[in-house]
């Protein structure tokens, strides 16, 4: 079975994130969704999230390509979790590229998958008045 995981706060889900989970999920058979806890967004992204953690695990559990959502509590985890949950794809926004090639290292194929161009959450933010991502 053919492992792939992803990371993101997916706050305000929107049809960018599906496309996104959908576009991980193709690439095997089995879909980690590592979710930023309110904690880690606060304090490391500095990010303040409409729904909490509780919420958007929720949603993201509803999802079809979603097999599994776990916590993301800090940067450094992402090397951790290759390996305990036997990861053989990791997927993520183009906006990170070059920034996860180590986990090369790790024996896992390294994805960055185009954005969708007319979508994010930092604009429905700012076009609700409310602050950015």
């Amino acid at each position: 079975m053919k492992k792939v995981i992803t990371y993101g706060t997916f706050d305000l889900l929107h049809y960018g994130h599906i496309n996104l989970l959908r576009r991980a999920r193709e690439l095997g058979d089995y879909l980690v969704v590592a979710l930023s806890t309110d904690e880690f967004n606060w304090h490391e992204k500095h990010k303040k999230c409409y729904f909490s953690y509780d919420r958007r695990k929720q949603m993201l559990e509803a999802i079809r390509y979603v097999d599994l959502v776990i916590p993301e509590e800090n940067w450094e985890q992402k090397k951790t979790d290759v390996v305990k949950y036997g990861v053989d794809v990791f997927v993520i926004g183009d906006d990170w590229k070059g920034k996860f090639d180590f986990l090369r290292d790790q024996g896992c194929e390294v994805v960055y998958l185009p954005r969708t161009p007319e979508i994010s959450t930092t604009e429905i933010k700012n076009s609700l008045g409310g602050a950015g991502e």
